[in-house]
C-alpha cells in the first residue's frame, strides 16, 4: 500500500501549478514563495497600519470635524472593500508581481499599464518619505528630547534604513518582521483603547453624533469632509497583498482573502482606536480651537504616565517601521515589474536579482534613496515637503481607480475574470460602485479648504497630482519606454490581440 501524500507533497503540486500558471502569463520568476496567508496579510496590515494613519490624522480630523469624524471611517472602509473586491478578481487571474502596473497593462494596454503605474510608483516613494518624517515627534517624545527639525529627518532616515536592511535580507525576513510588526500593533492598539475606555473615557457613544460646533454656520457637511481626510488616509495597503504575488503559495486563493482581512481587521482596528481615542479627549474644544494641537499625546500621557508612555510611543514607532518596510516592499516590486518589461530607464539595473536573497536590490535601493533624498529635502523647506507630499494620498487613489476603471472597460468588452476568486453576476456593480466612491473620495481630497490662503495653497492637492501625471506624460512622448519589451498586453478582453503578444508567443520571460 503506498503512503498518503503528506504536507509537503501538496506543497510541492502548489508550487509546480503557481509556476506554470505564471508561464502561462509570460512570466518564469526568481522569488522564492516563502509567504503564507498570515504573511501576506500581515504585509498590507502593517502598510494599512491603522495606529500610523490614526495618529497621523487624529488630532487633525477631530479639530476640523469634531467626534463624527469617526463616521468617515466606516464610509471609506465600505467604499475600499469595494475596491479590493475587484482587485481580488483581477490578482486572482493576473498573479504577477507589481501589482498596480501589471494589472492594467493585461485589461487596457501598455499606455494606460506605463501611466498607472508611473502615478502609483511616484506616491509609494513619497508616502514613505511621510511616514518615515512622520515618526519623528514619537521618536522625539520617546527619546525626550525636542522634536527639531534636525531629529525628525535623522528619526527618519534610521526608519528608512531598518525598513531597508529587513527588506534586503530577504522574503522569508520581510514574512517574518511583517508578522512581528502586525501583531505588535494589533496588541498595542487593543490594549491602548482598552485601557483608555476602562480608565479615561470622558464622553460616552453620543459624542459620536456630536459636531461640537465645529459646522459653524455653513452646516457640518462641510467640516465632515474636511474631517473625512482620516478616513481616507487610512483605508490603502491591501493592495500590497497582491504586489509580492510571485512570494506567495497559491497567490489566486490566498492573496483576494488576505486583502479583505486587511480591510477588515485593520478597519476593525481603526474604528476601535479612534474611538477610544475620542472618548479619552477631556476637552474636545481645546482641539478645536487649536489649544491642544497633538490631543494623541495629551491623552497617552494623561492615561499611562510619562514612564509607560514610552513603551506605547515604542509600539508605535514599531508601528512606523513595519508601514515604511510594507511601502518599501511595494514599492520595489512595482519597479521591478517596470524593469522586468523593459519600461523604465535604468532597466538594467532595477531588474536585477540577488540570487542568494530572492529579492531586487538595486529597486529596494531606489524605494530608499528616493524617499531619503525627499525627506532631506525639508531641510530646505519643510512647507515643500508638505507640498509634496499633499500628492501621496491622492495619487495612490488615483493609481487604484485607473485599475477600477481599466477592469470596468475590460468587463463592457467582454472580460469575465477567470482566477479561483470572482464576484459573479456581482462582479460588474461592484465595479461600478467602486469607482463612483473613489471619485467621490479624490474629489473630497482636491477640493479647496482654506479661501484665505494664496490659490496655490488652496488647490496643492490637485495641482501637485496635474505636475506628477503632466511629468509622467511627458516622459512617456520623449522616452517611449512604454512600448519595449515583449510582455503581453490588453489580453483580457475577448478576442484581443495581445499588444507585444509575438508569433509564436512569447515564452516565460526572466531576468537574472
Amino acid at each position: 500500500m503506498s503512503a498518503a501524500p503528506g504536507p509537503s507533497a501538496d506543497h510541492d503540486a502548489d508550487h509546480d501549478e503557481d509556476t506554470a500558471r505564471l508561464a502561462d502569463l509570460g512570466y518564469a520568476s526568481h522569488y522564492k514563495r516563502d509567504m503564507s496567508l498570515w504573511a501576506n496579510f500581515s504585509l498590507g496590515f502593517t502598510y494599512l497600519s491603522p495606529v500610523v494613519g490614526v495618529y497621523a490624522l487624529f488630532g487633525f480630523s477631530l479639530a476640523a470635524g469634531g467626534p463624527p469624524m469617526i463616521w468617515s471611517l466606516v464610509v471609506a472602509g465600505l467604499g475600499q472593500l469595494l475596491v479590493a473586491l475587484v482587485f481580488g478578481e483581477i490578482v486572482s487571474q493576473y498573479p504577477v508581481s507589481g501589482g498596480v502596473y501589471p494589472w492594467a497593462r493585461r485589461l487596457w494596454g501598455r499606455r494606460w499599464a506605463w501611466l498607472s503605474g508611473w502615478i502609483y510608483l511616484v506616491a509609494l516613494l513619497v508616502t514613505i518619505a511621510s511616514v518615515s518624517y512622520g515618526a519623528g515627534p514619537y521618536a522625539a517624545s520617546l527619546l525626550g528630547i525636542e522634536p527639531s527639525a534636525d531629529h525628525t529627518i535623522a528619526c527618519a532616515l534610521v526608519i528608512l534604513a531598518v525598513a531597508t536592511a529587513i527588506n534586503l535580507s530577504g522574503t522569508r525576513n520581510l514574512a517574518r518582521a511583517a508578522i512581528i510588526g502586525f501583531a505588535a500593533e494589533l496588541v498595542g492598539a487593543l490594549a491602548v483603547g482598552i485601557w483608555l475606555l476602562a480608565t479615561e473615557r470622558h464622553h460616552g457613544a453620543a459624542a459620536l453624533f456630536d459636531g461640537f460646533s465645529t459646522g459653524g454656520g455653513g452646516g457640518y457637511a462641510g467640516a465632515f469632509l474636511a474631517a473625512s481626510l482620516i478616513g481616507i488616509f487610512q483605508y490603502y495597503g491591501f493592495e500590497a497583498c497582491g504586489d509580492v504575488a510571485e512570494e506567495v503559495r497559491d497567490p489566486g486563493r490566498r492573496i483576494p482573502k488576505a486583502m479583505r482581512m486587511t480591510i477588515y481587521v485593520g478597519g476593525g482596528a481603526a474604528l476601535f482606536v479612534t474611538f477610544a481615542l475620542v472618548s479619552a479627549v477631556a476637552d474636545v474644544g481645546a482641539v478645536i480651537s487649536g489649544r491642544d494641537a497633538d490631543p494623541v499625546t495629551t491623552v497617552l500621557t494623561a492615561a499611562f504616565g510619562p514612564v509607560a508612555v514610552k513603551v506605547i510611543l515604542g509600539i508605535v514607532l514599531i508601528s512606523f517601521v513595519s508601514c515604511a518596510m510594507s511601502l518599501q516592499a511595494a514599492a520595489s516590486r512595482l519597479a521591478y515589474a517596470y524593469a522586468r518589461d523593459e519600461m523604465i530607464a535604468g532597466s538594467r539595473a532595477l531588474a536585477r536579482f540577488s540570487a542568494a536573497r530572492r529579492v531586487p536590490p538595486y529597486a529596494l535601493l531606489l524605494a530608499a534613496l528616493v524617499p531619503a533624498a525627499v525627506v532631506l529635502g525639508s531641510k530646505l523647506s519643510a512647507d515643500a515637503l508638505t507640498k509634496i507630499i499633499s500628492f501621496a494620498s491622492l495619487g495612490i487613489y488615483l493609481g487604484f481607480q485607473m485599475v477600477v476603471l481599466a477592469a470596468l472597460r475590460a468587463r463592457l468588452k467582454g472580460w469575465r475574470p477567470a482566477g479561483r476568486f470572482t464576484l459573479g453576476r456581482w462582479g460588474l456593480p461592484v465595479n461600478v460602485a467602486a469607482l463612483l466612491y473613489g471619485v467621490a473620495a479624490m474629489v473630497t481630497m482636491s477640493w479647496p479648504r482654506s479661501p484665505g490662503r494664496p490659490w496655490y495653497d488652496d488647490y496643492i492637492v490637485p495641482l501637485s497630482g496635474a505636475v506628477v501625471i503632466g511629468l509622467g506624460l511627458v516622459y512617456m512622448a520623449a522616452t517611449r519606454h512604454y512600448g519595449r519589451g515583449d510582455a503581453p498586453a490588453g489580453d483580457a478582453i475577448p478576442g484581443a490581440a495581445p499588444a507585444g503578444a509575438a508569433a509564436p508567443p512569447p515564452g516565460p520571460r526572466t531576468t537574472a
